[in-house]
């Protein structure tokens, strides 16, 4: 009997906007100080703020941890890699 590979389960939790854990995490697209992209089994995760810092990241275990202010915490739709490609890239097509 073939075993199907269950994904791990997405969550979020975020203290006092200064530190957070993200669980389910498949990759981390960007980041810099003003804004992180996540892939996560829910979808694309893209949070901005100030002085966001990727402290610890396990993409076996599917885990990051987080830290600086957050002002926003926004899901994406599935699809989105189109609206991510610059205009000029997708006029040329």
């Amino acid at each position: 009997m073939e075993e199907k590979k269950q994904g791990s389960l997405h969550r979020l939790l975020w203290n006092d906007r200064t530190a957070g854990t993200v669980t389910g995490v498949k990759d981390v697209r960007s980041f810099d100080e003003s804004q992180i992209l996540l892939v996560t089994e829910d979808g694309k995760l893209l949070i901005k703020g100030d002085k966001l810092h990727v402290r610890q990241l396990d993409l076996e275990k599917g885990e990051v941890e987080l830290e600086g202010r957050a002002d926003s915490l926004t899901y994406l739709s599935k699809n989105t890699d189109k609206k991510e490609e610059s205009l000029w890239k997708r006029m040329l097509r």
